[in-house]
C-alpha cells in the first residue's frame, strides 16, 4: 500500500485549519518577530539578493532557502498556526521533508511540535496548526525549513491573544555560522535539529545561518558581507566544499584576516569537518590547513580564535552519525552541537 496513512492514523499530515477563532499575522507587517532572515523581491532570503547573484547561480538558488530564520515571539494563545506560501518541491533523496521543508516549533529551548508538510510536496504552501502547551505569555520560536523557499508566511493565534516582541535580553548576542551543506542542515530530520538552531535553542543566542549545500567556497565578497554584519561569534568551517586541497589553502587564512581586519576582537571558531573519519585521506589534509590558520593567529598573538577537529566530534561510535557518510543524521547534528557547545558558551 503506497498510502502508509491508511495503515497507520500516526502518520496522517493535517494541512488544513478548522479554526473558528483564529487571527493570522502576516510575518512582513510584524517584523519584529522574523530573526536570521529578511523579505526581498517576493520571498524571504538569508542574504541580498544582489549578493547572491553576483556570487554564482548556485548561491542565487540556495539563498532563498531559509535555514536558520526563525521567528521568536511572545504569545499567551493556546495554539499556534501557520499558513505558508511555498514553491512546489520534490522530495530529497536523503533527508526527511519534515526536515527539508517542514517547520518546527520550540517553547524556550524546548522542542514541542513539528508543522508538518504534505508529501510529495507538489500543492503551493500549506496550513497547519499545533497546540501551545502552558498557560500565560510563553516564549515561542518557529524554526523554518532548511532547505525550502518560503514566499509568504502567516502566523495564526487565538483571537484576542497576545502577540509581543521578545524582550531585548532574550534576543541574545548574535552567533554567524558560515559553512557547506552541514551547517545549512543536512539531513536533519526537522528545523530544530541542525546543529547551528540546537545551540541557538541551548545558549539563546541571536542566529545567522550561511550554510550553502556543496557552495561555501570562501570567497572575498561573502567574507565582506559577514563582516558587515557585525557578529559577536563567527563560526567557520567550509573546508568540505574547497574544490581542492590548493582552493583551501589559498582562501582559508585569507578569508579569516579579511574578517580579522574588519573586527580585530570578534571570537572566531574554526571547525573542520565532522566526517572526516569516513574519507581520511582527503579531510584530514584539509583539517590541517584549517589548524594551520589558526596556528598562525596565535603565533601573531590572537588571543580571540578557536580551533575544534571536527574529526573528533562524532566520537568513537561515529560511523553511527551520518545518513549517507557526509551527511549528519539528527544524532551526527546533536554530536556536533555538544562538540561546539563548550567554547561557544564561555563566548557567549
Amino acid at each position: 500500500m503506497s498510502d502508509i496513512s491508511k495503515i497507520d492514523k500516526n502518520f496522517t499530515v493535517e494541512t488544513e485549519l478548522n479554526l473558528p477563532d483564529v487571527v493570522f499575522y502576516d510575518v512582513k507587517e510584524n517584523p519584529f518577530c522574523l530573526f536570521g532572515a529578511h523579505y526581498e523581491n517576493g520571498c524571504y532570503r538569508r542574504i541580498p539578493e544582489a549578493l547572491a547573484k553576483a556570487l554564482n547561480p548556485r548561491i542565487e538558488a540556495l539563498h532563498t532557502n531559509t535555514s536558520g530564520a526563525r521567528l521568536r515571539f511572545m504569545t499567551d494563545s493556546p495554539y499556534v498556526a501557520i499558513s505558508a506560501v511555498m514553491p512546489p518541491n520534490g522530495p530529497m533523496t536523503h533527508m526527511a521533508n519534515t526536515g527539508s521543508a517542514g517547520f518546527d516549533m520550540y517553547l524556550g529551548e524546548r522542542y514541542v511540535q513539528n508543522f508538518v508538510p504534505p508529501c510529495p510536496f507538489t500543492r503551493n504552501g500549506y496550513d497547519s496548526v499545533r497546540d501551545l502547551p502552558g498557560e500565560g505569555l510563553r516564549e515561542v520560536t518557529v524554526n523554518f525549513p532548511l532547505y525550502h523557499n518560503v514566499n509568504e508566511l502567516r502566523l495564526g493565534l487565538k483571537e484576542g491573544a497576545k502577540f509581543l516582541p521578545i524582550p531585548e535580553e532574550k534576543v541574545g548576542k548574535k552567533v554567524l555560522f558560515y559553512g557547506s551543506s552541514i551547517t545549512q542542515g543536512g539531513c536533519a530530520s526537522r528545523p530544530g535539529s541542525a546543529f547551528p538552531n540546537l545551540l541557538a535553542h541551548k545558549l539563546g543566542f541571536d542566529l545567522v545561518c550561511l550554510g550553502f549545500s556543496g557552495n561555501a567556497k570562501g570567497e572575498d565578497e561573502m567574507c565582506d558581507y559577514i563582516a558587515e554584519q557585525n557578529p559577536d561569534v563567527f563560526v567557520y568551517d567550509y573546508d568540505h566544499n574547497a574544490p581542492t586541497y590548493e582552493h583551501l589553502e589559498k582562501t582559508h587564512e585569507r578569508f579569516f584576516l579579511r574578517f580579522r581586519e574588519a573586527h580585530p576582537d570578534t571570537p572566531v571558531i574554526m571547525l573542520s569537518a565532522p566526517n572526516a573519519l569516513f574519507n581520511p585521506s582527503w579531510f584530514f589534509p584539509r583539517r590541517d590547513m584549517v589548524k594551520k590558520t589558526y596556528e598562525n593567529a596565535v603565533a601573531r598573538g590572537d588571543e580571540n580564535v578557536y580551533f575544534i577537529d571536527g574529526s573528533t566530534i562524532f566520537g568513537d561510535d561515529w560511523y553511527l552519525c551520518t545518513v549517507d557518510g557526509c551527511h549528519p543524521n539528527d544524532l551526527g547534528h546533536y554530536r556536533m552541537a555538544m562538540g561546539i557547545l563548550p567554547v561557544l558558551e564561555k563566548l557567549l
